[in-house]
Parts: C-alpha cells; sequence; structure tokens
C-alpha cells in the first residue's frame, strides 16, 4: 500500500453536488476528520426530487462546521454555467477539487436527454476548464499553486450489459445501454485527456448503487419504503433476478477521503489519472434486499405487514447485476467497505422514521 503524499489539513477543497447525498456526506466527513479545512460547496438545487431534502442536509453540513475548526461556504450556482465556475475558482482558488456534481439517474436519461448533456458533459467540461486554468492564475507573491488534485464521480453503469464477473476497471466499458452511463464514460475520456494535456492529476471512481441516511428518492430502497408505507405494492424487475453491489455511504466516504490524500502515480505514458471501483464486492440478489428492508421497517415499526410484489420484466437501461472488483482499492489505499447490509438498511430505516414521522 502506497504512503498518502497530499495532506487536506488546512486546503482549500471545492465539492461540486454539495447537497447531493454523496457531496453532503464527504463535505461532513471532512469537516470532521480534518482541521481548519475550506470547503466550497456548489450545487443548483435542481427540483430532480424533493429539494426540501437537500436543504436538509444543507443544513447539517452547516451545523457541522459549527462544531469544528473548518468552515463551509455554499454557493448556489449550476457548474452548466461556466462563468460562475470560474469566478468560484478566481475568488477561493481550490488546492482539491472533488466533482460529484451530476444528472443521476437511468431510466431518467432515456426522457431527459438534455438535462445529462447540460451537466455531465457541459458541467464537467467547464470544471476541467477551470483546474485547468488554475495552474494560469498562479500568483508569484503566495502558496497557491493551481488544482493538486482532480477527483471525479464516474459510475458502474459503464460497464453495461459486461458478463464478465466481478467488473474490473481494466474492462472494456463502451458499449453503454443508456445515456447516464455514456456520460459517465466521456467523463473519464475527457478527465484522462486533461490530465495528459495538461498535467492534472485526476482520479476517477467509479461508485456501485450507494445507500443510506437522506439518500435519493429515487433510489430503489427509498421507493420501495414510500411504497410500503403507504401500503402499495412494489415492483421487482426482471422477475426478482438482479444483483447490486450495495455500498453503503459511510464506506463510501472514507474510500473518498483516502482517494483524495493520494495523488496518482504516472502511468506507462506519463500521465497521473486513475481510475477505481467503489462498491461492496459482494452483490445482493434484490428479492433478498426487499426481504432485509421489510425486516428493517417492520422491527422499527414504520410498517406493520409485508407488501405486495409486482414481477415486471426488465426496463429500458437496466442492467443484470453489478459487481465490483475493488482488489486496486483496497492494494493502494487498504480500503474495505464494512458495512453489511443489513446494518445499513437498520440506519436508513431509523433515519426515514424520525424524518418523516
Amino acid at each position: 500500500m502506497a504512503d498518502r503524499n497530499l495532506t487536506l489539513s488546512g486546503k482549500r477543497i471545492l465539492i461540486t453536488g454539495a447537497a447531493g447525498f454523496i457531496g453532503a456526506n464527504l463535505t461532513m466527513g471532512i469537516l470532521d476528520a480534518v482541521p481548519d479545512v475550506c470547503i466550497i460547496g456548489i450545487d443548483n438545487m435542481n427540483d430532480y426530487y424533493d429539494v426540501s431534502l437537500k436543504e436538509y442536509r444543507l443544513e447539517n453540513i452547516r451545523q457541522r462546521a459549527e462544531q469544528v475548526s473548518g468552515k463551509f461556504i455554499f454557493i448556489k450556482e449550476s457548474i452548466a454555467n461556466k462563468e460562475a465556475v470560474t469566478a468560484v475558482f478566481d475568488r477561493y482558488r481550490p488546492e482539491l477539487v472533488v466533482n460529484l456534481a451530476a444528472q443521476a439517474g437511468v431510466r431518467h436519461s432515456i426522457d431527459n436527454p438534455d438535462a445529462y448533456v447540460e451537466s455531465n458533459l457541459i458541467g464537467f467540461y467547464n470544471i476541467l476548464e477551470a483546474c485547468r486554468h488554475s495552474y494560469d492564475r498562479r500568483d508569484g507573491g503566495d502558496c497557491y499553486a493551481g488544482v493538486q488534485h482532480l477527483i471525479y464521480a464516474s459510475s458502474s453503469s459503464v460497464y453495461g450489459f459486461n458478463e464478465k464477473v466481478p467488473y474490473s476497471v481494466s474492462d472494456k466499458a463502451d458499449c453503454p445501454v443508456s445515456l447516464y452511463a455514456a456520460t459517465k464514460k466521456s467523463d473519464e475520456l475527457m478527465a484522462y485527456a486533461y490530465a495528459k494535456l495538461y498535467q492534472i492529476p485526476s482520479t476517477g471512481l467509479r461508485f456501485f448503487t450507494v445507500y443510506g441516511p437522506a439518500g435519493r428518492p429515487d433510489m430503489a430502497y427509498f421507493k420501495f419504503t414510500d411504497k410500503l408505507v403507504r401500503g402499495e405494492a412494489i415492483q421487482i424487475y426482471n422477475y426478482g433476478d438482479m444483483k447490486r453491489d450495495f455500498t453503503y455511504i459511510d464506506d463510501i466516504v472514507r474510500g473518498v477521503q483516502r482517494v483524495m490524500e493520494k495523488l496518482p502515480e504516472e502511468n506507462g505514458q506519463g500521465v497521473r489519472y486513475k481510475l477505481y471501483n467503489i462498491g461492496n464486492n459482494h452483490p445482493e440478489d434484490l428479492l433478498y434486499f426487499v426481504e432485509t428492508l421489510e425486516r428493517c421497517l417492520l422491527r422499527e415499526g414504520v410498517i406493520k405487514q409485508k407488501a405486495r410484489r409486482e414481477f415486471l420484466p426488465m426496463q429500458p437501461g437496466d442492467v443484470y447485476q453489478t459487481y465490483a472488483d475493488i482488489s486496486e482499492l483496497e492494494a493502494d489505499f487498504g480500503f474495505r467497505p464494512e458495512t453489511p447490509l443489513e446494518k445499513g438498511l437498520e440506519q436508513f430505516v431509523h433515519w426515514y422514521r424520525e424524518y418523516y414521522g
């Protein structure tokens, strides 16, 4: 395992998508763990899902920032606005950038492609350009030397219908089955080009089905819970024959923080660029997942009985399974997820009961 070579203490860190699920939890995790850090958060607060949940996360961040030595600055803006992104870099001069802002959702991309092109392609391009020009805006009289490390979110969706399991970052990923997946693969290619052309050390993370308290309401576990509470039937696709590598949010935050602290080494082409899978390395059957969620909801008193189940064929854009090979992440950082599915769902259910009453 390589030593960490980048301290976060006292750094200015830009986190895009800071009001999102992963962004908010990462922000709070860094504030808790890193002294004297300054986090600049950007989020456009769009209404893809309930905005009040994003506001709830932001309030939690602000409260956390009041209790620690670091500080949090929030900017309501879209990364698709190039002038706004440039202004943020000019004013705050971030030393690390974590790009988590994106239009998420596989099925939503089928009907709303414009949102994905705007956020995932144009928005990420704007971030890359700002990182590039951060080197042109060095001030001779102080220590700002441009962005030292760019970390960005990719997705397990890039693997498409890959039949080889577990999925390895060395596998081909050029047959996306959704526009969302295509934009994420495009992000990886653009990041590599910028790392090569402009010497921007870059690390991409392919996330695998992240879940937990205050998560995204469009995710299956959240939608299942809403339907169970209302006593409605839940829709189970591919007749229940699906597998997902569910990864608890606290494990994701630990993994991302470790990645932030280590610059990628040069590859054979002299490019400081690296891709990692970050998942649980243990896919769960969809039906087992539903049964575990029901069990947690019954124990917590959120529901009184199990739900009716409606079995349906595979939906467009869906894949049969996700399964992360995390051997490179483990070798480079000594990182493995620690949270069993039932424990993670218990935490989500407890939060759900408290939040929705």
